[in-house]
């Protein structure tokens, strides 16, 4: 079967303590080793060996990051993660720099990465109601999550990885349907691995 890293991205904040989250990445990994995938875990609570964390990536045929959206982004704990992890990959493990070289300064620009074959996948937790996406008259006009989550989409295809279908709970601190919510996760999990 296949090698799972799963990336719980959440940083506790005292009005946000991350318990969906966990709930989240041990039901994805209780999903997935039960169909026979290897998982490894880590969260941005642990103290993250850049070398160990290439290692983890190099190793997964699957990336599967569970996040909270924070100020529209990522966390900064994630963010750090990123810089560090993600910064030292591109000396061959994740890329080969940015795909250019001296002969064409100008092209081949995000073609540089040596993860090909690996995929990845979103799963997403939002303050905010479902309905505030893909609606042109509500907050986001008309956008929708992979497209509030470009950057990340491009962080992974500048790797040469290959998406799989984003997963969102929506309004979880205000209007939170967690049985449903964990129903769909279930459900999507099963879908794609």
């Amino acid at each position: 079967m296949s090698n799972i890293l799963i990336i719980n991205g959440h940083q506790y904040y005292p009005f946000s303590e991350g318990k969906l989250n966990a709930t989240l990445v041990d039901k994805a990994v209780s999903i997935f080793q039960s169909k026979g995938h290897s998982t490894r875990v880590v969260t941005m609570q642990d103290n993250i060996d850049v070398e160990k964390e290439l290692e983890n990536h190099q190793w997964a045929d699957y990336v599967f990051l569970q996040t909270p959206v924070n100020w529209m982004g990522v966390t900064w704990s994630f963010k750090k993660y990123m810089d560090e992890v993600y910064t030292a990959g591109m000396g061959g493990a994740l890329c080969l720099g940015d795909g250019r070289n001296e002969q064409a300064p100008k092209a081949n620009y995000g073609k540089g990465g040596t993860m090909t074959g690996t995929k990845y996948m979103l799963s997403l937790t939002f303050n905010a109601p479902e309905e505030s996406f893909n609606d042109s008259n509500d907050f986001f006009e008309g956008k929708s999550v992979d497209d509030l989550m470009l950057p990340m989409h491009m962080n992974f295809k500048f790797f040469d990885m290959q998406p799989m279908a984003t997963f969102a709970c929506f309004d979880v601190m205000k209007n939170a349907d967690i049985e449903n919510d964990l129903k769909r996760f279930e459900a999507h999990l099963n879908a794609h691995f």
